[in-house]
């Protein structure tokens, strides 16, 4: 594959895949973030979570976070720009779960 697009995606709703900065901090600074907008507890605050389930806010985070990413393929490699790579955010961690990868190209 020299010249394309790669698509990954997640396959489920309770987790994420996005592209940012490999950075422990940077990291740290989003888990943070995520908590403060959808936190965890109290589990009654959320009406999903009278169905019997405890991961609303698993839901809210990987919408914030995203389902997927689209990567330029370019002379056989992915095309980022710098400093950027791709991550998988796992935030309710109750189910199994895959990872799809699509590469279209020539």
């Amino acid at each position: 594959m020299q010249e394309g697009l790669c698509l990954v995606n997640t396959m489920h709703v309770t987790a994420s895949v996005f592209i940012i900065d490999n950075e422990n901090g940077l990291h740290q600074d989003y888990e943070k973030w995520l908590e403060a907008l959808a936190p965890h507890e109290p589990i009654d605050q959320y009406e999903h979570n009278k169905t019997g389930e405890d991961n609303a806010d698993a839901h809210l985070k990987r919408q914030i976070m995203g389902r997927e990413v689209v990567v330029a393929i370019t002379t056989g490699k992915l095309d980022f720009g710098p400093w950027e790579q791709i991550f998988y955010g796992e935030f309710d961690g109750q189910r199994p779960k895959r990872v799809l990868v699509k590469i279209i190209g020539k």
